[in-house]
């Protein structure tokens, strides 16, 4: 796994690469990362600059905390289902 670079070192990084004065192969060397790290980056910048179209990370985060609140209703709806079969059967005559 690779190690994590801080927020703050990526974006320096893409200033650099942005500015266009050096290679990003050599900008990457530089900077001791790998060229696909260097343009993962630049690509994620521009999409949270808008200059590329694509989800942002908050639009990514609001995303999954959706999908998880809806997994949670699904699960509580099932056991409400489950529930009510239950007591649906419990009160049938000749039980």
């Amino acid at each position: 796994m690779t190690k994590p670079y801080p927020q703050e070192f990526r974006d320096d990084v893409v200033a650099v690469a942005r500015r266009g004065q050096a290679p990003l192969t050599q900008i990457a060397k530089d900077f001791g990362i790998s060229e696909g790290s260097l343009l993962n980056w630049m690509k994620k910048a521009d999409i949270e600059d808008g200059r590329r179209s694509g989800a942002t990370e908050d639009e990514r985060k609001e995303l999954r905390e959706a999908k998880k609140r809806i997994r949670l209703l699904e699960q509580e709806n099932e056991v409400l289902r489950r529930a009510a079969a239950y007591l649906s059967q419990a009160n049938l005559p000749g039980k």
